[in-house]
């Protein structure tokens, strides 16, 4: 006799109501304790009419979508054929994705970004209330979107798409502020404005006291902001002419060993600054082709600074924002679904990417404020893997709604949930 099936089971019908999702509707029960639907409602315009969805009803879907994993819109079909989901969360109706996409052309080409700037600082001051800090390292970068759209610019690196920069706090990870630009802006232009918005986002009682970037922030203006302001900078130099005039005046005997290189440290000046500032120089041999016959050549590094301390420890200072910006940019882009943009006007875009970085943010503070101190290392992915896609039944007894998970699971959704009261009550 042929088996009809490779392994020995077989299929059948339930008419239970199960979710995949269990792990993710304790996301969704964050969001209510930390009141993020009435925050969104607040700041963000309402319905033009009495049938209308409410700014929330838009935007939660949307939350629950990224962090489930979906990366279009078309993904927000499964949360809304997620019946079990949907009951636990009180998610009655959920607009289409067609009529979530209209939704973003209309914030984008009105108070939508600012709306959600204002529900990013409500989250900012949840996330540092209580962390017994008032200053922290600010770093800021910015990222290439490549997207294939009619009206997307080309980028410096020949592609069409966008270049966001984003501001992350190097401490905890929080995006402190976003500007979604075009393609063919400059990694470099209005930086310092971007670098003073961050400052203004800021909860009352914290200040940025530190910059990290790389080359694209070294501007007079922004280190003449920086001296006026007392914050401490790491800005990887440009290696221009008047740059390496000066690393040749560094003597030979100055340079000390590094990292398979060498290491020193000069003071510089631009023509605009105010104060001269130190600079940092690294080099190291480039390998080179021994059958080519090249003659033997070095490779600089250079970082622009203002901190007191050895060239070595501002070398390690500045390499940390590789961790704490760069990494979490990658997070955000290709943990969250932000590598791709959904629609082809870039103010809509710019509102979605928002919503991404808000994404982010409820992540971070997930990870802080709800689950045990164990997870709090975990990228998206394996929160993902181990906790959001959680299988559970839902069921109604007695009047109760009750969700039924793993064994294995249940006293960790049990720690979830009194941590998510505890919050909801303060």
């Amino acid at each position: 006799m042929i088996a009809q099936t490779v392994l020995p089971f077989k299929l059948g019908i339930t008419n239970d109501k199960i979710t995949p999702h269990a792990g993710l509707a304790l996301f969704g029960e964050f969001l209510n304790a930390l009141k993020i639907p009435r925050f969104i409602d607040d700041e963000l315009p309402g319905p033009g009419s009495s049938v209308g969805y409410d700014p929330s009803q838009f935007v939660l879907p949307l939350l629950l979508m990224l962090h489930g994993g979906g990366r279009t819109l078309e993904d927000l079909r499964q949360v809304c054929a997620d019946e079990g989901l949907r009951e636990l969360l009180g998610l009655v109706e959920m607009p289409s994705p067609d009529a979530t996409g209209d939704w973003l052309r209309r914030m984008g080409q009105g108070p939508g970004l600012e709306g959600l700037a204002a529900v990013n600082r409500e989250v900012l001051a949840c996330g540092l209330r209580d962390d017994g800090k008032e200053t922290y390292i600010l770093d800021i970068d910015a990222t290439q979107i490549v997207a294939e759209k009619r009206a997307a610019k080309y980028t410096y690196k020949g592609e069409r798409g966008y270049m966001p920069i984003v501001g992350h706090l190097a401490e905890n990870g929080l995006v402190v502020a976003e500007e979604f630009r075009e393609g063919n802006d400059s990694p470099g232009a209005r930086n310092l404005e971007f670098i003073r918005y961050c400052c203004a986002q800021m909860p009352a009682g914290k200040r940025v006291a530190h910059l990290r970037s790389d080359s694209a922030a070294y501007q007079a203006a922004i280190f003449n902001w920086c001296e006026a302001q007392r914050v401490s900078f790491a800005i990887g130099a440009d290696l221009d002419a008047a740059v390496q005039a000066v690393i040749a005046t560094i003597p030979e005997d100055k340079w000390r060993p590094y990292q398979n290189g060498q290491i020193a440290e000069t003071v510089h000046t631009m023509n605009a600054t105010r104060k001269s500032f130190r600079l940092v120089v690294i080099r190291r041999p480039v390998q080179l082709d021994f059958f080519a016959g090249e003659e033997p050549r070095l490779r600089y590094k250079v970082i622009a600074s203002n901190r007191v301390e050895s060239a070595e420890e501002t070398a390690a200072w500045y390499n940390r924002r590789g961790e704490t910006s760069e990494n979490r940019l990658k997070e955000l882009k290709i943990g969250f679904g932000m590598e791709r943009m959904p629609c082809g006007e870039k103010e809509a875009n710019a509102v979605f990417f928002r919503i991404g970085a808000l994404a982010h943010n409820l992540f971070a503070l997930f990870k802080c404020k709800a689950l045990p101190s164990e997870w709090r290392r975990h990228q998206v992915q394996t929160l993902r893997w181990r906790f959001y896609q959680t299988a559970g039944k839902v069921v109604r007894h007695a009047g109760s709604l009750i969700l039924k998970v793993p064994a294995e699971m249940y006293t960790l959704f049990e720690e979830v949930r009194a941590r998510c009261r505890e919050l909801a009550l303060a």
